[in-house]
């Protein structure tokens, strides 16, 4: 399904963008208007198959600042040196690792975890799951970490945040640092659009994990940016009108033993998106 303007015009404007979204400093826009592009990252998630140093290495190539890892890339279990060692790995190649997650807390011992590893790191933000009796304890380690917490809403099936009303409806009386990974996938996977979304919720939107799927259903899966039925232009334009201050993390959940073809045409269309902002 194709969104105007149409395909072909954002493919021309990814070249423009290329040269100028993913270079160090700020485009002569960015400079005249004051505003800064929203940085891209990529949820290490995308990578699942393949080894940390290998990881990296592909972040780099596709020409992102920031990652995000999910645990096989920085274990849970993982020592405080060798935390450190894999943040070292990162910086080398100029990434900045923002976050962790998406990380599972059923018990009271995996927040408290969570939040040390988090710390180990010198991470900004957690993208997690917490059941929803162990809410106040996850807003206690917020405030005495200043870590944030951005709860993901995982969909179709999903007992806890299937939605992200489902987050945003337990947060409200919480330290601000606790808001929302906003999932614009699984959001349409419920029908729900993501712009909508967006708007609603604006106010605790920590994080955005960027996809498209290929229906507005629990059936829908991940395709290609671009090629579903997200409508990513009016998304990326709502949020630039807001003036988003966090990441757009690309979660590539395709083609797992070959993701980079699939990344590398969904970060295309987002910078010609955002270069015609």
């Amino acid at each position: 399904m194709m969104h105007a303007p149409d395909r072909r015009t954002f493919i021309k404007a990814a070249g423009t963008a290329a040269l100028t979204l993913s270079m160090p400093g700020r485009s002569f826009a960015q400079e005249h208007s004051g505003k800064r592009a929203m940085p891209l990252g990529l949820a290490s998630y995308t990578l699942r198959k393949f080894k940390t140093p290998e990881a990296i290495a592909m972040a780099k190539r596709l020409g992102v600042e920031k990652i995000c890892f999910k645990d096989m890339h920085m274990p849970l279990t993982a020592s405080a040196a060798e935390i450190q060692e894999i943040v070292a790995q990162v910086r080398a190649a100029d990434l900045q690792l923002y976050g962790a997650g998406v990380i599972y807390m059923t018990n009271e011992q995996e927040v408290e975890r969570a939040f040390v590893y988090a710390q180990t790191a010198g991470l900004r933000m957690i993208v997690g799951v917490p059941e929803h009796h162990l809410l106040a304890l996850c807003d206690k380690k917020v405030r005495e970490t200043g870590i944030m917490l951005a709860i993901h809403n995982h969909g179709p099936g999903d007992q806890r945040y299937a939605s992200p009303g489902d987050v945003y409806s337990r947060i409200g009386k919480l330290d601000k640092r606790i808001g929302l990974c906003l999932d614009i996938g699984h959001a349409m996977r419920i029908n729900e659009d993501p712009t909508e979304a967006a708007k609603k919720y604006f106010d605790r939107i920590l994080d955005v994990h960027i996809k498209d799927v290929s229906a507005a259903s629990p059936e829908g899966t991940t395709v290609e940016i671009g090629r579903g039925v997200i409508d990513i232009v009016r998304f990326l334009k709502t949020l630039d009108k807001l003036d988003y201050q966090g990441v757009l993390a690309l979660e590539f959940e395709k083609d797992e033993a070959d993701p980079m073809p699939g990344c590398a045409e969904s970060i295309g269309y987002i910078r010609g998106v955002m270069a015609m902002l």
